[in-house]
């Protein structure tokens, strides 16, 4: 038989541990729909479905929100995407004048970088041509065309695929710039319109 100071030693070793707990409930739903209680908190299977956690007189003391879906979650980082995006439009231009002078500027650039290889082009058909002349003018002559002039040829042909894959490019590029600055100017005309 224990001594009554015993006794109290014991029941107070137990009770203390029990009354620290007793501080919050957590109240959240379990997998069949039912509302649960519980001193020892949430089980992680449930804690993205949100819970409340209660103090002892069983009050609502903090909410703990659900965690976002996956579309909810998209829809959010979009957002932000598009706040960021909008605020840097805001830094580059203060009107619509300033879009049509930068999709001025850059469609310059790009059509400079069309004409220069345009021109490139062209000087490497130029240059083919009298290859070709030069090879043409040994098989008339009975000769066999030189190997070294052959593979100038064939080099000049693959310059010409490439500078006309750079020249594709470049008009995509413009064409990507003009939708890109429309889409711009457009949004900036919404934004300075709801200022």
């Amino acid at each position: 038989m224990l001594k009554p100071a015993s006794l109290c030693v014991t029941l107070l070793g137990t009770l203390l541990p029990l009354a620290g707990q007793a501080a919050e409930l957590y109240r959240y739903v379990n997998d069949k729909g039912v509302v649960v209680l519980d001193r020892q908190g949430v089980p992680p299977q449930y804690v993205a479905k949100g819970y409340e956690v209660l103090n002892e007189q069983g009050r609502v003391i903090r909410v703990i929100p659900p965690a976002p879906s996956p579309e909810e979650m998209q829809r959010r980082l979009a957002e932000k995407a598009r706040e960021r995006s909008d605020a840097q439009l805001l830094r580059l231009y203060s009107s619509a004048e300033d879009v049509e002078r930068a999709k001025a500027r850059k469609l310059a650039e790009i059509d400079g970088l069309i004409s220069v290889a345009s021109g490139n082009l062209q000087s490497l058909r130029t240059q083919q041509a009298n290859l070709q002349s030069q090879a043409a003018d040994h098989e008339r002559a009975g000769r066999e065309v030189p190997a070294h002039l052959v593979a100038q040829i064939e080099n000049l042909k693959a310059e010409q695929a490439h500078t006309l894959r750079d020249i594709e490019r470049y008009r995509k590029a413009r064409a990507d710039a003009e939708v890109s600055f429309d889409a711009d100017r457009q949004r900036l005309l919404e934004l300075l319109g709801n200022r």
